[in-house]
């Protein structure tokens, strides 16, 4: 969802304030602590981490990795509150809870897939059976709901509290003003993100097994799992050891993010949790130990519009490919927070971040670099010489044997130092990924991306058959 709000006021003085949080985080961090990942790729991760962190002016971010279905890392970087007068910063840990977002959505859809398995509802009934009243309700059904192709208006699309959500709301109040209106598009026609879908699925699950919605998923999810930091902060004000949100006006200096009443975020977005359990959820879903196989083949299938076009989204998760591997995934900003999740399903890896900003798509980039690492995807020959070329022009050098005669007259002596002048000063980067490939003039082309800290750069290349470099320029990518 864009956004959600948590109210974090505090009686305690500012002193009292950063005693109690590094207290609680030094009694339970040692729970949440994992290390057991190779050397290296720890300090990939690391770089990766810091960096962005450096480059965006994110406060902190905390993150856990899973490998080979294992989870064996978890580390958090920066602050999780900054300092304020007197009294220090707070270093993040990885024992504090972050808010998650909207990637509390595939917990949902997993509520709705326990249902179904109990033979309690099924994903093709309308939500009208369950929920009277609502627009079209005996039409849309709750697979259109999950995979946000129902056309209920979304009710919150703003990145900002809007003044209505300074006082509580009620599901019913969320229902009734926007699940009542014309649906903006024939359902199953159209893929539109709407938060007002999973404020439906919660009520549903409700409705269909007699519990409270933050009940059934302790009991049903969290529980079996062993994931006991997932909080409710739709109810509740995370506690004073978890990290603050924050956000920024333009380009102004970072304050705590604005708070709203309680009930807006229910099934859509309320959960927060440290990232250590999370990965825990992600292990999950890698072993399919808590669904059933039909039940993960529903979550994890694209679901397609009535024309036949993909989405890109299956039930409560994103569907897509990354470096042509399948990838489970799915992002969340709410007031103050962004996460996002990547999940490698058939490598066993997984990248869960979290970090303390909103509107800054921090958790995406260190998640969506360090990824492919963790999965353990090797370059490519063209990538392994696009980055051979590339670090040797940083240093006033070309290989001339690599090159064809026009290319080799390209580099001429002014070039080459331009491109060490320039190139050198970045430093290594922190990837470089083919993005695309074709055929033309009877060469290959190639496009490369050059990923630094707030910066791209663009990579192109032809290719003869033989091997020979006829192009290799760089330029900031557009």
């Amino acid at each position: 969802m864009s956004r959600s709000r948590f109210r974090l006021g505090s009686t305690l003085g500012p002193f009292l304030l950063a005693a109690a949080a590094m207290l609680a985080s030094a009694l339970a961090a040692p729970a949440q602590t994992v290390d057991t990942i190779d050397p290296a790729l720890r300090a990939q991760v690391d770089r990766i981490a810091a960096q962005v962190l450096a480059a965006t002016g994110v406060p902190s971010a905390s993150v856990a990795i899973v490998q080979r279905g294992k989870l064996v890392y978890t580390h958090a970087y920066g602050s999780a509150r900054l300092a304020v007068g007197s009294s220090p910063a707070i270093p993040a840990t990885p024992a504090m809870r972050y808010s998650i977002g909207s990637i509390s959505k595939q917990f949902t859809a997993a509520a709705i897939l326990l249902l179904q398995q109990e033979g309690k509802l099924s994903l093709d009934d309308p939500v009208g059976k369950y929920i009277p009243g609502l627009t079209r309700g005996n039409e849309v059904t709750l697979r259109e709901i999950l995979s946000h192709t129902s056309g209920y208006q979304d009710y919150w699309p703003e990145d900002y509290v809007m003044t209505i959500m300074m006082r509580p709301a009620t599901v019913d109040e969320i229902l009734d003003t926007w699940a009542k209106k014309p649906l903006d598009f024939e359902p199953g026609t159209q893929w539109q993100y709407s938060n007002t879908n999973y404020v439906i699925a919660g009520r549903v699950v409700e409705i269909v097994s007699g519990e409270n919605y933050w009940q059934f998923l302790r009991a049903r999810i969290f529980r079996p799992l062993a994931m006991t930091s997932a909080w409710n902060s739709d109810q509740r004000q995370l506690t004073q050891a978890d990290a603050i949100g924050y956000y920024r006006h333009a380009l102004g200096p970072l304050r705590v993010a604005p708070t709203e009443g309680a009930g807006w975020m229910f099934a859509a977005g309320e959960l927060a949790m440290t990232p250590h359990d999370l990965a825990l959820w992600d292990e999950s879903l890698m072993a399919q130990s808590l669904l059933s196989p039909k039940s993960y083949k529903e979550m994890f299938t694209e679901v397609n519009l009535k024309n036949g076009k993909g989405t890109h989204y299956g039930l409560g998760v994103e569907v897509r490919e990354r470096e042509g591997h399948r990838s489970i995934e799915h992002s969340g900003e709410v007031s103050g927070f962004v996460s996002d999740n990547v999940v490698l399903i058939d490598e066993g890896a997984a990248v869960a971040v979290l970090t303390n900003q909103d509107a800054v798509g921090a958790a995406g980039t260190i998640a969506h670099l360090a990824a492919p690492l963790v999965a353990g995807f090797p370059l490519t020959a063209p990538e392994e010489q696009a980055l051979s070329i590339y670090r040797a022009l940083q240093q006033g050098r070309i290989d001339r044997s690599l090159l064809a005669p026009n290319l080799n007259d390209y580099f001429t002596p002014e070039a080459v130092a331009d491109y060490a002048s320039s190139l050198a000063p970045l430093g290594e980067p922190l990837s470089l990924r083919q993005t695309a490939s074709e055929l033309r003039g009877g060469m290959t082309f190639r496009a490369f991306e050059i990923v630094y800290p707030g910066r791209r750069l663009e990579l192109t290349t032809y290719t003869y058959p033989d091997g020979k470099l006829e192009q290799y320029l760089i330029a900031p990518e557009q």
